[in-house]
């Protein structure tokens, strides 16, 4: 039996070449648990880290009965892990967050609050602890992504959101998926609301982001989410018979 099937939520976190944050990890998800809105669980998707982080996931998932972890068998990418993470929970509610730890699990408390009533509740990171130049080149990709898609948006880049998972499952999955799971629910007609949260500085390990994959990548995306937007099927079943 798949184990988070016992749970109301769980939080999947992403996890690549971060053996510096795990235990800060393991500290901040082990005292949020009990504080939950929701019955939550923690499962860890190792993105084929060549670093210690897996020995240290595991370690961590032995010592705290509500954590759970899954290995990819080698780096797939952010949102590989997250559509792994995503397939693998059995959970209501299903969330996300990065493992850097610039946003706290403690938030997830002012997204829950929502949940029942919107297919997706994320974060808008206020106040954020990253350089001018960071900050600059995701005002530009917000406000393109904005343009093409519609979603009114204001930071897609938030790495805090909670999703039914019955939603998240249905989410068109591509490389580059993570900078536009809003706009993906809408294209099921879900309804999405953003909550202010905290945001902190990085003070351990390496981001793993640069002026290709959070500008260039993203105004090539765009294009792609434009496509298949013309393109996706939205249905819904009525009247059935294939169940007791």
């Amino acid at each position: 039996m798949n184990k988070t099937s016992n749970y109301q939520f769980t939080i999947v976190v992403p996890v690549y070449n971060e053996e510096d944050n795990i235990y800060a990890l393991e500290e901040k998800l082990s005292a949020f648990l009990p504080q939950s809105i929701y019955k939550t669980c923690v499962l860890f998707v190792n993105d084929g880290s060549t670093d210690k982080s897996r020995e240290r996931i595991v370690e961590i998932c032995q010592r705290n009965k509500d954590f759970f972890y899954i290995d990819l068998a080698q780096n797939s990418g952010l949102s590989a892990a997250m559509k792994a993470g995503i397939d693998t929970a059995q959970s209501l509610y299903v969330g996300y967050m990065d493992a850097d730890l610039q946003t706290t699990p403690e938030d997830f408390n002012l997204l829950l609050q929502d949940i029942d009533k919107y297919e997706m509740v994320m974060g808008i990171r206020a106040k954020r602890k990253d350089t001018a130049f960071k900050k600059m080149q995701s005002k530009i990709a917000n406000g393109f992504r904005r343009m093409m898609t519609g979603d009114n948006v204001q930071d897609t880049g938030c790495p805090l959101k909670v999703l039914h998972t019955d939603c998240a499952k249905k989410i068109p999955f591509f490389t580059g998926m993570h900078r536009f799971m809003p706009a993906l629910v809408m294209l099921q007609d879900g309804e999405i609301k953003q909550i202010p949260v905290r945001h902190f500085p990085r003070v351990a390990g390496v981001s793993k982001y640069h002026l290709w994959n959070r500008l260039v990548a993203p105004f090539v995306d765009c294009f792609a989410y434009r496509w298949m937007r013309k393109r996706y099927i939205n249905y819904r079943i009525g009247n059935h018979n294939i169940s007791d």
